[in-house]
């Protein structure tokens, strides 16, 4: 016979934890010796062990007692469940471990792995990271909204970045970026991202240098996140705007000044 502390260590568990299951009722109160201390036989250790394995996969003391009383059937059925339930939360487990492990990655968290690539490639080509970060904050409400065009815009976005021209105004508007709103400097540059754009435009056609089609209120939201992420381009798209272009996200022509006049 056993008293309640080797009960306990043979299951595995504390003193206070085997009274807590005498007090729910589902370890049976034993008989005492003329001592007054409770007693235990091997069936016992049995049951506790079986409270505990239970207990420890998250099933409820409350079904805990049930599935102590079901049949044998229903035990292997409620069994079963629980080992599919835990299989479950391994995979999210695995899941959680690879978005975290991916934390120090940066962009890895929140885009998928072709988007990354692109990334990775924008930097390999020697493009600002100050351009990068507004590339990858951009990109993260577009995955989020339309995960399905994802592989399109990435493989027009390759075959735009092997274009010298979009390159060189990548490089032009690195170089833009580190200036201050008052540099003297960023308004030469702003010419050279204004004949970059207009040769691309009259080169290409006005749907290379605008192609996402994308809603109003999505591009308003990645002009934000792009701001935000790189603030001298608002100075820059007033600069653009006097030299016929307008737009981060999605560039457009500025329409020219309707001429004065009496007539309608």
């Amino acid at each position: 016979m056993l008293t309640i502390g080797e009960l306990a260590s043979y299951a595995g568990v504390t003193v206070r934890a085997v009274r807590h299951y005498h007090a729910r009722g589902l370890l049976p109160e034993p008989e005492r010796d003329h001592s007054g201390y409770r007693r235990y036989d091997a069936r016992a250790v049995v049951e506790l062990i079986r409270i505990r394995t239970l207990a420890e996969a998250g099933v409820p003391l409350a079904r805990v007692r049930e599935l102590l009383q079901a049949g044998e059937e229903e035990f292997a059925a409620a069994v079963a469940d629980i080992d599919r339930r835990l299989r479950e939360e391994i995979r999210q487990r695995r899941r959680h471990r690879e978005r975290i492990a991916r934390l120090t990655s940066g962009d890895g968290l929140a885009l998928p792995p072709e988007v990354v690539g692109y990334l990775d490639r924008l930097r390999a080509l020697g493009i600002h990271e100050r351009i990068v970060r507004a590339e990858r904050d951009g990109w993260i409400p577009l995955v989020a909204r339309s995960p399905e065009r994802v592989p399109e815009w990435i493989a027009r976005k390759h075959e735009q970045i092997a274009d010298p021209l979009l390159l060189g105004f990548y490089r032009t508007l690195g170089r833009a970026l580190e200036r201050a709103d008052d540099d003297p400097r960023l308004v030469e540059l702003a010419d050279e991202l204004a004949v970059y754009i207009t040769r691309m435009a009259d080169e290409r056609g006005e749907d290379y240098v605008d192609d996402l089609d994308l809603e109003a209120p999505l591009v308003r939201l990645m002009d934000a996140l792009a701001f935000d992420t790189v603030p001298p381009a608002r100075r820059l798209i007033e600069l653009l705007g006097k030299r016929g272009w307008t737009g981060w996200t999605r560039l457009e022509r500025v329409p020219p000044p309707r001429a004065s006049g009496s007539g309608p």
